[in-house]
């Protein structure tokens, strides 16, 4: 990312003191996808986010897919727009609903354009955004924007670094930088780390509000670059290491788990699920530690599908 040194050697990891995001609510926080690739679902967007508040949906989400190849298109993927313009318009149609960028990828964008945008959205939305991010996986999208796969890794951990240096507003590094205004949420808006591995859950003790974990097949584990969760049993066992981690680190201060539902993931769509299904799984999940759902709806039929989400799901639980 070509930062001067000076900015690693005057920036220290702060720890997570101070930082009390937690979510607490009988309901589970949620999270829901919002279609945003395809013209139609573009041309009511506005009406859509909306629609989610009205429901009582805590937060909308969107992914970050910059420059993606086309076999990735074609094979499993999605059409994107920016997530800081996509969010920008859903926050400027509404006005208590969250926005959730599920996954920003930090190691795509300069740390301090990143930190610019961050505060700038979290501003304009009046405190609204909740900032998940993750190291990417798509080795054809980081080779088009002139990175080296190998090294997200150390790019994210320098992101979150800096970022949040930036965002006490105050000059650092050998220029004075400043990044103006800071986020409307003090310090920052809460980060939520996404990721499967230990890294990740690392991570996300060390710089963030929270650990996004995802359901996914231990058979994709080299192409998505994280290893598999295939059962609640597994989830649970990956809570405890977070707690493990959380200990040996010296943190008290809490961490959400923001789960994907299996039979509400990606991996799930075209498979019927019954709704006694998911709500038997949602309270397995919180049994072993979940404390925020992120829900992947499908684009077709998204609209009938967030009101049973609402009414079927969540206002049962």
């Amino acid at each position: 990312m070509g930062l001067p040194g000076s900015f690693l050697t005057l920036i220290q990891i702060l720890g997570s003191r101070g930082y009390r995001y937690r979510v607490q609510s009988a309901r589970p926080f949620t999270s829901v996808s919002i279609p945003v690739g395809r013209s139609e679902d573009r041309d009511v967007l506005a009406d859509r986010a909306r629609r989610a508040e009205a429901l009582g949906i805590d937060a909308v989400f969107v992914t970050d897919h910059p420059a993606p190849p086309k076999s990735w298109l074609e094979r499993s993927g999605h059409p994107t727009l920016d997530p800081f313009v996509a969010l920008s318009f859903i926050a400027a149609a509404t006005t208590t609903l969250r926005v959730h960028t599920n996954l920003l990828v930090l190691p795509y964008r300069h740390p301090l354009a990143t930190a610019k945008a961050v505060a700038s959205l979290d501003s304009l939305s009046h405190g609204r955004l909740i900032l998940g991010v993750g190291v990417g996986y798509l080795a054809e999208e980081f080779s088009a924007l002139g990175l080296e796969v190998d090294e997200r890794g150390a790019l994210m951990e320098e992101a979150l670094i800096v970022m949040r240096q930036a965002w006490e507003g105050e000059p650092f590094g050998e220029h004075g930088t400043v990044v103006a205004p800071v986020p409307a949420q003090h310090p920052h808006p809460p980060i939520w780390v996404g990721g499967n591995s230990r890294a990740a859950m690392r991570r996300a003790v060390l710089f963030g509000q929270g650990w996004s974990p995802m359901p996914s097949p231990k058979a994709a584990a080299s192409f998505l670059g994280t290893p598999g969760i295939e059962s609640v049993d597994e989830l649970g066992a990956r809570i405890v290491m977070l707690h493990e981690i959380a200990a040996a680190e010296g943190r008290t201060d809490p961490l959400d788990v923001a789960v994907i539902p299996t039979s509400l993931s990606g991996f799930a769509q075209g498979t019927p699920v019954s709704t006694t299904d998911v709500l038997q799984e949602i309270a397995a999940l919180r049994s072993v530690g979940a404390t925020a759902l992120v829900v992947s709806l499908p684009d077709d039929g998204w609209d009938d599908r967030i009101e049973w989400l609402a009414n079927k799901v969540l206002a049962r639980i």
